[in-house]
């Protein structure tokens, strides 16, 4: 099996998006209601590959919520699988990899979706030759 590139720890928490960092979204203001296309989400060029966040903030039933998208590099994983207090679901559109679950390995193409609860570890990787794209949702009640 061949490895998969990760971001460090310390190079994580140095790139601090906000998915990455439970609570991180409680900071910004009650989301607007509103319709964005991805040319107006805020998007950062990170060593793993393009993240854009949509949305942050609380709305009228979460304390904190986070929409973005990440078009993951071939090869690559944002991280090595981790745990936050948030409840997240993710969307593959794009590209094949694989999503762990708590240990558990599941091949993933478009049209997957993956839900983990709150401080369950989880992560995923891209092993395809072309970028992965998903789509992200994490909340906090």
């Amino acid at each position: 099996m061949k490895k998969s590139k990760t971001v460090g720890r310390r190079q994580m928490f140095g790139l601090a998006p906000a998915f990455l960092i439970p609570g991180m979204a409680m900071a910004a203001g009650k989301i607007p209601n509103e319709t964005k296309d991805a040319a107006k989400a805020k998007i950062t060029k990170e060593p793993f590959g393009d993240l854009s966040i949509y949305w942050e903030g609380a709305t009228d039933q979460i304390k904190s919520m986070t929409a973005g998208s990440l078009r993951l590099k071939a090869g690559m994983s944002p991280h090595p699988p981790h745990a936050h207090p948030e409840e997240e679901f993710m969307v593959i559109t794009e590209g094949t990899g694989e999503i762990n679950i708590e240990g558990k390995i599941t091949k993933a193409g478009p049209g997957a979706m993956m839900y983990c609860a709150a401080n369950k570890s989880h992560g995923i990787v891209n092993t395809g030759k072309t970028p992965l794209l998903f789509y992200f949702y994490k909340w906090k009640a």
